[in-house]
């Protein structure tokens, strides 16, 4: 993370930013509670970017409201640098039969890097079987199902 980045305080997954942004999403509800609950701002990567956007593209309202979300202030970025991608692969590698997809891996791999457990994402299985360094769990929110 740049120097100037505020201290995040947990992850956020694409399917989650895409919920918040969509009252139609069956997620919607249950996510809004549980980002309630978290202290802001949560780290997202620039993989999880570019599937929010990929997939909230399908009109320029939908973009606008993920741009704007962007900027809130909810969230903060974490870069990962050329030389740390070894990890991801290292990741991918060994989630090969769930399989981990780029932007998983590249929340994952901040977790370890931030010291952060604390994931909002709809992807409760995925995050539920990952671990951090290997060992540690994830805290998956929401923690219901919609």
């Amino acid at each position: 993370m740049p120097a100037n980045a505020p201290v995040a305080n947990g992850l956020i997954d694409t399917g989650a930013i895409l919920a918040l942004l969509d009252r139609t999403d069956r997620w919607h509800t249950v996510c809004v509670d549980a980002f309630r609950q978290l202290r802001l701002p949560l780290l997202t990567s620039e993989a999880v970017l570019t599937e929010v956007f990929h997939l909230a593209g399908g009109s320029r309202h939908e973009m606008e409201a993920a741009w704007k979300f962007v900027r809130s202030g909810a969230l903060t970025l974490g870069i990962i640098e050329p030389a740390e991608l070894t990890h991801l692969h290292s990741l991918m590698s060994r989630y090969w039969e769930r399989p981990m997809d780029f932007a998983d891996a590249t929340l994952v791999y901040l977790a370890r890097r931030e010291s952060l457990s604390v994931i909002l994402t709809v992807d409760q299985a995925d995050f539920a079987t990952y671990r951090i360094e290997g060992k540690r769990q994830f805290r998956v929110l929401p923690n219901k199902r919609p």
